[in-house]
């Protein structure tokens, strides 16, 4: 694992999560706009706070890496079960 990848992955895992809040906004105007706009914010913010963590390793690169990538899936994760919970509630409106 290198730098490089780990970057890349949180850019893809991230974006990817962006593009599916979008999807969202486009299929369904005006629901849960707000809440969804948040969900994007926060995930605008992991981005940010996993970029410049991967940039200041602590300790062995390999265990630091592995941690940062367990990190993005868990948060990202925890990110998709509150977009899927916004997206009942705006379904069902």
């Amino acid at each position: 694992m290198n730098l490089r990848d780990i970057k890349k992955d949180i850019e893809y895992v991230i974006g990817a999560f962006v593009d599916d809040c979008a999807l969202f906004l486009t299929t369904n105007p005006g629901k849960n706009a707000d809440e969804v706009a948040d969900l994007i914010d926060g995930a605008v913010d992991l981005y940010n706070h996993l970029r410049d963590k991967v940039n200041h390793p602590e300790g062995t690169k390999r265990a630091f890496y592995d941690g940062v990538r367990k990190d993005l899936l868990a948060k990202t994760d925890a990110l998709y079960d509150q977009l899927s919970v916004t997206v009942k509630k705006g379904l069902s409106e």
